[in-house]
């Protein structure tokens, strides 16, 4: 369920943004509204879910979903190399969703064959539709302008918004569009976690990120004819950084199958960073490369080593064998 319905349906608001952005000839933001929403679910996120209760990670997050969603931002980076993803490259990326929803389809419709096979379930009568069709379609309709509607509204504003304050519209795009954007998965994520239902709140998140890449970047970039221009800015930093995050969830989540409250205390310390980082870059670029320096050549470096010993950890109490449902 949340790398399906929920993860797609909470990508909505990225989707409208970034292809109003790019028929508006407004890349950056486009870009940045993506990237930022995949940086902002995965640290902020998933580090206040985690704070909330350690969250639970279900096989197939580890075996086949955090894995897609690293091999997607990897081919982001290596495809945004020249500075452009162009539209036959978004036209690859709209097909990868196609194909990544048709084998979660097929794998979902597999699981449940052989729950049914192994249990004899009566079957349960419930209670009448309480909508009909009708009201459905109008609800989706209304759903779509007022979707749409809100897109035009929020990237006209964050133009302005950029001139104002006299910084780049990429920045508005990684930081305020983006936690806008991505204000559905945090209710998702939160209330799930609240409710126990903690194998929902990391795949919302990790579904998301797969469809923002796919889905969402690779539609602007088709329906763009010159596809989005990617800034070296982008290219050298925020893409990396977002790359990043996906590849740190593999051993986070594969030690012990967990995401715990310290790892999520982590996840929220790297997403300040990068906001003040952005934040202070955008006035004084030249001030902060000491702070990119000690960023590469240090922190990540030191997240690493703790992330190996966790799992070596994790092996020699024999977690990662037994706590992965």
């Amino acid at each position: 369920v949340g790398l399906t319905v929920v993860a797609f349906g909470t990508s909505a608001p990225e989707f409208a943004v970034s292809m109003k952005a790019s028929l508006a000839g407004q890349a950056d933001i486009a870009l940045g509204n993506a990237v930022g929403s995949n940086i902002f679910n995965v640290l902020l996120i998933l580090g206040i879910s985690a704070l909330i209760a350690p969250l639970s990670i279900s096989r197939q997050l580890v075996r086949l979903d955090v894995p897609v969603m690293i091999v997607v931002s990897m081919l982001l980076w290596v495809l945004s190399a020249d500075g452009n993803l162009s539209r036959i490259e978004g036209l690859l990326f709209v097909a990868g969703i196609v194909f990544y929803t048709a084998l979660l389809i097929f794998l979902g419709r597999r699981s449940a064959d052989n729950v049914e096979q192994q249990t004899d379930l009566p079957k349960q009568s419930g209670p009448e539709r309480r909508y009909n069709r009708l009201t459905i379609l109008l609800l989706i309709l209304g759903g779509l302008g007022a979707l749409v509607l809100g897109a035009r509204l929020l990237v006209t504003g964050s133009v302005s918004l950029a001139r104002l304050l006299g910084v780049g519209e990429l920045v508005i795009g990684l930081t305020i569009i983006a936690a806008g954007t991505s204000l559905p998965e945090v209710a998702t994520s939160v209330v799930a976690s609240v409710r126990g239902q903690r194998d929902i709140a990391v795949g919302n998140v990790v579904g998301s990120n797969i469809f923002n890449i796919l889905c969402v970047l690779g539609a602007a970039a088709a329906a763009s004819k010159t596809g989005i221009a990617v800034t070296t800015s982008a290219l050298k930093f925020d893409i990396p950084v977002m790359t990043a995050a996906a590849v740190v969830c593999l051993p986070v989540f594969f030690t012990g199958s967990r995401i715990s409250r310290g790892e999520g205390v982590i996840f929220l310390v790297y997403y300040a960073a990068y906001i003040i980082y952005l934040i202070w870059t955008a006035k004084t670029p030249v001030e902060m490369e000491n702070f990119r320096q000690i960023l590469w050549w240090y922190v990540i470096p030191l997240t690493a080593i703790v992330l190996i010993i966790s799992v070596i950890l994790s092996f020699r109490n024999g977690r990662g064998k037994t706590t992965i449902t």
